[in-house]
């Protein structure tokens, strides 16, 4: 879809994009301009309602293709030309308040129609840029097409202005955070000035905070709830699960303004406030003898709530040598979360507070295959998977002889695999970070999913169908598992041996139409069950019950691991 010349560029603000509620059910974007930041959030929760409001017409109407709905007028004559009857979950103010004649009392007639714990998100100029200052002291102060000194800005404001004007319009501030841009002619300004400054009685350093940011983006709410603090360790990724597993539902969490904390070492975890509500959340951490007491007992003494987030079976630390009577990954912390019910019912034989989240896709990657359909590609990404592929190989080399060019092989890691492919056709790639496995596989039309039928793999979760599925890429997976996800025929093809993988595979070559159809399908049933959107309130408010259950989870703590209190 080609955007449309008007006033404004077609550009999603990342930083107002990555605030905006990831579970909101109703959004409005006040100057949508063409719905780029509203189509970009889309990818992350499809579910959701984006209405914009926006003054031109060619804008608008390009805005209509991509957002739910859109109002063509004046937001001052006309504040709320939709109907929200629950509400709406977040008011989007993205460079337009400064626009308008009265934007105080536009404010305060949109807070009415915020839901009980709505956000508001505005990101508007900084009044005390210092490059407001060096023009008027150049004598170079002239309005400009576009940028600070846009010849269309009614207003300005500082963040002082700005929080008083929340404040009046009944709602309360969040936070307040200054959008990235580059700082080294500031510094220089503000460091030129210094003595004038000092002789003023202004602090230079504290001038620069003021003067640095182009802009800010405010974030208030209707409503606010308690603060709570999330803090999480992640090991180092391999594949996808450190970022499926921990940084992106951290990502997800921190887009509700009552949630602060990130991603950092354990030895570095200590809470920001004492008197807010504080979780640690330990990915994968093998907690052993006493050197893992010490390491939750350090963690108990600040205050935490601990919980280890665990995503593969027991058996899995076992089959590399791990004595799992001394384990104390399971047992020696409040609770435990994980990504399947059968891995949740093996955890909770260790301890029964254990919370299932389903992995989950945080945003849509666009379509990026089925460009040529004489000439599909098979992708193979996986570790630790040489016993659930070996058996199936000879069946994927026939049909390889069999179709010649047709069938192309993209590998991802496993050398093994790849060595073992009787065809020229074929691509290989080292294991790389999370985003660059995500465009390989996007770029091809066919995932390949082999696993045996074995105990610990009965216990996987559908990651590798989901995130296949999310990009538009067909599925080819063996029943063991995959078959409590995918819909055989609809959502992807299931084998059981390699008769019906050699059949399933000649299928989706021979009808390239139908295998798209069954991406297609297969992206929908994501983008409409398995979003990271739609489990946001479940994590927050299982964090939330942790802490205000902590008095019992400390003592069932105590009688399942009473050495920690030694």
């Amino acid at each position: 879809m080609n955007a449309v010349h008007t006033h404004y560029p077609d550009f999603a603000n990342p930083e107002l994009l990555e605030k905006i509620p990831l579970s909101a059910r109703t959004i409005l974007d006040v100057g949508c301009a063409q719905g780029a930041l509203g189509a970009n959030y889309l990818r992350r929760n499809p579910n959701c309602r984006v209405l914009g409001i926006e003054l031109d017409e060619e804008a608008a109407d390009h805005a209509r293709q991509r957002i739910t709905d859109v109002f063509c007028g004046d937001v001052e004559k006309y504040p709320m030309p939709f109907s929200v009857p629950e509400g709406i979950d977040c008011i989007v103010y993205g460079d337009v308040l400064e626009h308008l004649v009265d934007p105080w009392a536009v404010l305060a007639e949109h807070a009415k129609y915020l839901s009980p714990q709505g956000t508001v998100l505005i990101c508007m100029p900084n009044v005390e840029h210092w490059s407001f200052v060096a023009r008027l002291l150049t004598g170079a102060f002239d309005y400009e097409e576009q940028g600070l000194l846009d010849r269309t800005h009614l207003r300005w404001f500082t963040p002082r202005m700005m929080g008083k004007a929340l404040t009046d319009a009944g709602l309360q501030l969040s936070d307040i955070a200054p959008r990235p841009v580059a700082t080294e002619q500031g510094e220089k300004f503000v460091n030129a000035l210094a003595p004038g400054l000092k002789g003023i009685g202004v602090d230079p350093q504290e001038y620069m905070n003021r003067s640095g940011p182009l802009q800010f983006i405010w974030r208030a709410r209707k409503s606010a709830p308690p603060r709570m603090e999330l803090s999480a360790t992640m090991l180092t990724p391999q594949g996808g699960v450190s970022d499926v597993r921990v940084v992106e539902p951290v990502r997800a969490l921190l887009t509700d303004s009552a949630f602060f904390g990130q991603i950092q070492p354990e030895a570095n975890l200590r809470p920001a406030l004492q008197d807010t509500p504080h979780i640690a959340v330990l990915h994968r951490p093998l907690l052993l003898g006493e050197s893992g007491l010490a390491r939750i007992r350090a963690l108990l003494e600040k205050g935490y709530i601990v919980v280890s987030e665990f995503d593969d079976h027991p058996m899995f630390m076992k089959e590399r040598g791990v004595n799992l009577e001394e384990l104390l990954t399971f047992r020696a912390v409040h609770a435990i979360q994980t990504s399947t019910l059968a891995l949740g019912q093996a955890l909770a034989t260790e301890n029964p507070e254990v919370a299932v989240f389903q992995n989950g896709i945080f945003e849509l990657p666009q379509p990026r295959n089925f460009r040529d359909p004489e000439h599909l590609t098979l992708f193979f990404g996986a570790l630790n998977r040489g016993p659930d592929w070996a058996p199936l190989m000879p069946a994927l080399n026939e049909v390889a002889r069999a179709v010649g060019e047709r069938l192309k092989f993209s590998v991802m890691f496993d050398q093994a695999f790849y060595d073992a492919l009787e065809t020229p056709h074929k691509h290989f790639a080292p294991m790389a970070d999370y985003a660059n496995y995500m465009q390989m596989l996007g770029e091809a039309d066919i995932s390949f999913m082999p696993l045996a039928n074995t105990e610990f793999n009965l216990a996987k979760s559908d990651l590798k169908f989901i995130e296949a599925s999310a990009a538009r890429v067909a599925t080819l997976a063996s029943n063991v598992m995959y078959e409590n996800s995918v819909q055989d025929g609809k959502t992807g093809l299931l084998f059981r041996n390699p008769l019906e993988l050699r059949a399933g595979l000649l299928r989706l070559l021979a009808y390239p139409e139908a295998t798209l159809r069954m991406a297609n399908a297969a992206r929908h049933y994501v983008a409409t069950e398995r979003m990271l959107a739609y489990q946001v309130e479940a994590r927050t408010g299982w964090y939330r019950s942790l802490w205000d259950r902590r008095e019992a989870l400390n003592a069932a703590l105590l009688q399942r691991a009473p050495e920690l209190f030694a």
